[in-house]
């Protein structure tokens, strides 16, 4: 079997890695994020208090929410993936969380003021609907994935590609709040790195980031990852750049 042959059935098996949550740590080693100007667990985690009624939006596998370790029974999630939601009911329901799995967020399942704190990292939201959950005075927390996610990745393994929502910037967020009537009490965005260490955990990873590496298949895409099979060998690494930001908001009185 010639090299090329060799790589295409490495990179295959590494497509058909099974994914659960938002978990990467299969690829823990492998690739490396910079690190963020703030640190989001510690910033809810200084707003929240025990007596507070909690909902993460988007809440993945339950990895972040866990990590606050707010009392479960003043606990909500919403999950729009179907495998996700499946993963939250067996694992955050027995603990009296509740789990809601929802495709739209502008139609939450929840009554007016039901929340204290609402908590969003890396979901979509609509800024009405948030304004509608909080009690007032209520604090919405936000980490996001910008638009420029990836922009400089992305062509590498997909020529053609086009970034899916480049409006999805810090300011154009901030504004939909602010036109809601939201004081803005922290807003920050960054550009940090992220270096790939070998071409599998690339190719896991852009199978299951499907918005960024739209179609991508080892099979479609061979000749794009053999180039950067070659790049790696020279450099030692295939690098991007990462879109982050924060915002920290309160509905008014």
């Amino acid at each position: 079997m010639d090299s090329g042959e060799q790589w295409k059935t490495i990179w295959a098996e590494e497509e058909r890695k099974s994914f659960e949550g938002w978990d990467f740590s299969y690829i823990d080693g492998r690739y490396r994020s910079g690190a963020l100007p703030w640190d989001y667990q510690e910033i809810v985690m200084s707003h929240l208090r025990p007596h507070h009624r909690l909902l993460d939006l988007g809440t993945g596998g339950g990895e972040a929410l866990l990590s606050f370790g707010h009392p479960f029974e003043k606990t909500s999630v919403t999950e729009s993936y179907p495998p996700n939601i499946a993963l939250c009911r067996e694992r955050l329901e027995p603990l009296g969380i509740t789990v809601e799995g929802t495709p739209d967020d502008s139609h939450l399942p929840f009554e007016d003021a039901s929340f204290d704190v609402i908590t969003n990292r890396h979901e979509s939201f609509v800024a009405s609907e948030i304004k509608r959950l909080l009690v007032p005075g209520g604090l919405f927390i936000t980490q996001q994935v910008g638009g420029r996610n990836n922009e400089d990745l992305s062509p590498l393994v997909i020529p053609d590609y086009r970034p899916q929502c480049p409006e999805h910037t810090l300011f154009a967020n901030t504004e939909s709040l602010k036109r809601e009537g939201f004081e803005i009490l922290l807003a920050g965005e960054a550009f940090p790195k992220i270096r790939f260490d070998d071409i599998g955990a690339l190719v896991y990873f852009a199978k299951i980031i499907e918005w960024e590496f739209p179609g991508f298949s080892v099979e479609k895409h061979f000749d794009a990852l053999c180039g950067l099979q070659r790049r790696l060998e020279k450099d030692g690494f295939i690098e991007g750049t990462e879109h982050r930001f924060l915002i920290g908001a309160r509905k008014p009185e």
